[in-house]
């Protein structure tokens, strides 16, 4: 077992800084715990993802993509945790997401989020690697397991951390090896940010309401965004019924619609 493991390491560390870097970081933890499909995304703070390594677009729809580097991504709870500073190490998707994610839009449709197949719902569990790139930047690694499939269990997830420095320092090896104008022209600009929020409707909702719908949007509940706020969760129900009623629609699927519609717009492909 321990010279298996050591010929994926040094396997894996040969392919440092070239185009196969990602598929033999997936061969070495493939050999530990199985999963289908991966990705790297480093999160700017101040633009859209940066694509590192693609292990997933064989398995989801190409517009899938589009829409998640378009920004969608903002509402996904690894950028988010990476642009709070959450702490490096690998984390069950489920221990950073809101309170409602997994009820929420982003997280069932295979529109937008890059890790689901054509089929809503497909994707059983995300688990990833929070990875520090520089002072203000970090990225995630993230394995994927399909419907077909069972969750990780407890035991892989401590397989997988004991190679979480290995995993973590290759990373950055690797991020600091690239081609940093590449890595520039992937990012395809800075207009795609948080602020997208910020403008959302910004003609019919107040700014407390934006701030409003952009929990709404991430998964939170009232009682989780009242928490978030400070205010009581009665108020945030009143808040909710006046937004939708401001914007004409009936419920989050329309909002969720809304937001997309505003980020297809904002955004040049």
């Amino acid at each position: 077992m321990l010279a298996r493991e050591s010929t994926d390491i040094s396997a894996m560390i040969k392919f440092i800084g070239t185009p196969d870097f990602g598929a033999a970081l997936d061969a070495m933890l493939r050999a530990i715990a199985p999963f289908d499909l991966s990705v790297v995304f480093a999160f700017p703070y101040d633009t859209r993802p940066i694509l590192l390594h693609d292990g997933y677009t064989h398995g989801v729809a190409p517009r899938a993509l589009k829409a998640y580097l378009g920004g969608a991504y903002l509402l996904d709870p690894f950028y988010v945790a990476c642009n709070n500073g959450q702490p490096a190490g690998l984390w069950r998707m489920r221990e950073l997401a809101p309170d409602r994610f997994f009820q929420s839009n982003f997280s069932s449709s295979s529109e937008v989020h890059p890790c689901v197949s054509m089929e809503c719902g497909s994707l059983i569990e995300e688990v990833g690697f929070v990875v520090p790139l520089e002072e203000t930047m970090q990225a995630t690694y993230s394995l994927m397991r399909c419907r077909d499939g069972a969750p990780f269990s407890d035991q892989e997830l401590e397989r997988l951390r004991l190679y979480e420095p290995i995993v973590r320092e290759a990373i950055r090896c690797n991020w600091r090896q690239r081609d940093m104008a590449a890595a520039s022209a992937n990012g395809n600009g800075s207009d795609v940010l948080e602020g997208a929020f910020e403008s959302l409707c910004a003609d019919r909702l107040t700014k407390q309401q934006r701030a409003i719908v952009r929990l709404i949007l991430r998964g939170h509940s009232n009682r989780s965004i009242g928490t978030a706020m400070n205010i009581a969760e009665g108020t945030v129900r009143i808040h909710r019924k006046n937004i939708y009623r401001r914007l004409g629609i009936s419920g989050q699927g329309a909002l969720f619609r809304i937001f997309i519609d505003h980020l297809n717009r904002r955004q040049p492909y």
